[in-house]
């Protein structure tokens, strides 16, 4: 059996599960959210515990039953306690603001760069001196996070010589060396 698939998803305290036909709603003090799964797998809620169970060894009932299970418990996690991205932007002049939804970049372009963030997601801009500016993402949703994220690295991605560009808090450049002088 899948490691992954057999383990049991612990339900916190506050956290409420519906499972019709084939879509499990997770709701909690974060927020709400709905995946739909394989009507071949078998999902229940057991004295506080979520078990997915799959019909047979199959190839792709073994894939989808440890996917799911680690889907579900993205759910769980995320309308409990939430997850939160922060990125830094390296480079001289790059600047972030945030107001509402919309995320303002100054990212050494002609022009700036505004990008409307979807309502689940919650950002923050902080820019102090003498530190890189950064950016600061909450959101229950897990794969929105990330791609999130991902879009907004994707505008001027870190890049190997000086390390400029906009990267996550922690994550560690492969840095090159330039020009190297040349032996006549």
């Amino acid at each position: 059996m899948s490691r992954i698939g057999k383990a049991p998803i612990q339900l916190p305290k506050g956290v409420d599960v519906k499972i019709q036909d084939n879509t499990i709603t997770v709701k909690g003090p974060k927020g709400e959210l709905k995946q739909t799964f394989n009507p071949d797998l078998d999902v229940k809620v057991e004295d506080g515990h979520i078990i997915i169970t799959r019909p047979s060894d199959d190839i792709e009932h073994r894939a989808q039953h440890g996917l799911y299970r680690a889907l579900i418990h993205n759910m769980v996690v995320g309308v409990s306690e939430g997850y939160k991205k922060e990125m830094e932007l390296v480079g001289v002049g790059y600047r972030a603001t945030a107001s509402g939804q919309v995320l303002e970049l100054a990212l050494g372009f002609s022009h700036a760069i505004f990008i409307q963030l979807p309502h689940e997601i919650k950002v923050e801009a902080k820019t102090e001196r003498n530190k890189n500016p950064l950016i600061i993402l909450e959101s229950a949703d897990k794969q929105l996070l990330g791609q999130v994220c991902a879009k907004i690295r994707s505008l001027r991605k870190p890049e190997p010589y000086k390390g400029k560009g906009i990267k996550f808090v922690g994550e560690q450049i492969r840095r090159k060396s330039g020009k190297s002088a040349s032996a006549k």
